[in-house]
């Protein structure tokens, strides 16, 4: 039995680290009343998925939750918003947002709408496995051509061993 879990937890680790999948933040933050506060994201790798969850934990709440670029958030200060991508004002909600630029980011709670601070569960993770590209059709089928010729080979060339083998075996 140890011997299998050696050899599972190997492969587990790798598919574990191989993961396309970052998760930033999954905490409970306490926005103040007409207010907002935001979360540093540095995206230095093009292109990635921004992936937000939100809920609020008193369910008569409203926040928006949006992605802006982080030299815009002296405007959103001033009461100008450039969000990249923001909900409606809901007690929950998510978005998803594709970055192509790399660069500095932030994602904003926004409470301003409501003059009692308020406690939301915020989920924020990365997803990288976008420029994922496909053979074409003729290249599958020589890909698939090629396994069979060398797996038949392999097996072909394995057989006549054994026969020769058998054939000449000393108890027979």
């Amino acid at each position: 039995m140890p011997c299998g879990i050696s050899l599972t937890l190997p492969a587990l680790l790798v598919l574990w680290f191989a993961s396309t999948r970052v998760e930033l933040v999954n905490e409970v933050y306490s926005i103040p009343a007409a207010d907002w506060k935001y979360l540093d994201v540095d995206l230095r790798q093009q292109p990635v998925s921004v992936d937000c969850e939100f809920q609020a934990l008193a369910e008569d709440a409203r926040v928006r939750v949006g992605l802006i670029r982080r030299e815009n958030l002296r405007g959103l200060r001033r009461g100008r918003e450039r969000f990249l991508h923001a909900t409606e004002l809901a007690s929950r909600g998510s978005f998803h947002y594709t970055v192509r630029e790399p660069g500095e980011y932030a994602v904003v709670v926004d409470n301003r709408s409501d003059q009692r601070p308020r406690s939301v569960q915020l989920r924020v993770s990365l997803d990288f496995a976008l420029d994922v590209r496909y053979l074409s059709r003729q290249r599958q089928l020589a890909v698939i051509l090629i396994s069979f010729a060398v797996f038949f080979g392999i097996v072909t060339y394995s057989a006549r061993k054994l026969l020769r083998a058998v054939k000449n075996a000393p108890w027979l």
